[in-house]
């Protein structure tokens, strides 16, 4: 049985549990990696003093693009934050049909993120590209070349064209069990370099037994991930380990697969 000690949750939103405090508490005693992302940068401050005294979990400065409509102007707080967070998120691109009214003023915002996160470099990004992938990979090779900063593509529900694209401009890929249980994903999944992927839960958005995930149930995502590839737990598990210290120490340039 594979240990939850070492998991990693590269994408959730602890903030939004109804216990904040609780939640990076327990990813903390439980030795589980958590990249906990916001969707407006006034919620960055919180969220980066109270995991500032942990050594597992981080905060990452984020701007939703589901709430770009509504927040367009929090762009220029999201600038004077950046200095100060290595990791940055959720951004990007939203072309579903409730959001593709704003798309032209996502892009914008969008651009001056990759723009910002260039120009002081060392960033390290996990990028929402529901509907949009072409367009945020375009945006991406446009204005974030690897050597300036890292893509981690949350959720890619693209096509596998677009995986390969994705690969060739470096980035990474964060599943969680919901999209393994769909059988496209799954397939593109399988198809993926496993030192390119993460695990991630989305938390609260994704429900397990009922109940929102916890960063502990990436346990159920390492085990899929097993399966498909003919693996052991800990095997994949270790592996999981190993591409974040390398998406974190920028060691492979961007490039490695």
């Amino acid at each position: 049985m594979l240990m939850i000690n070492g998991l990693v949750d590269f994408h959730c939103h602890l903030d939004l549990y109804p216990d904040h405090v609780a939640a990076v508490a327990e990813c903390e005693r439980e030795g589980i990696f958590a990249l906990t992302v916001t969707t407006t940068p006034k919620a960055w401050p919180r969220n980066q003093t109270l995991v500032s005294g942990t050594r597992r979990v981080r905060a990452a400065l984020g701007l939703h693009p589901q709430l770009v409509a509504e927040r367009a102007s929090e762009i220029a707080l999201w600038e004077e934050y950046l200095p100060q967070a290595r990791y940055v998120g959720e951004v990007g691109l939203d072309a579903g049909p409730r959001f593709y009214k704003s798309l032209d003023l996502q892009k914008q915002v969008f651009e001056r993120v990759l723009r910002a996160c260039a120009r002081q470099g060392g960033k390290v990004l996990t990028v929402h590209s529901s509907r949009a992938a072409t367009a945020v990979l375009d945006m991406v090779e446009a204005h974030l070349p690897p050597p300036s900063g890292r893509v981690v593509l949350h959720w890619f529900t693209g096509s596998q064209a677009e995986a390969r694209r994705a690969l060739d401009l470096g980035c990474y890929f964060s599943v969680n069990t919901e999209m393994l249980r769909n059988e496209r994903h799954r397939a593109l999944v399988a198809l993926l370099p496993l030192q390119r992927l993460l695990t991630e839960t989305d938390g609260p958005f994704t429900k397990h037994e009922g109940r929102p995930v916890h960063p502990r149930d990436t346990v159920s995502t390492v085990q899929t991930l097993a399966q498909l590839r003919g693996m052991s737990v800990d095997e994949v598990s270790a592996a999981i380990r190993s591409n974040l210290r390398t998406l974190v120490s920028g060691e492979d340039g961007g490039n490695g697969a």
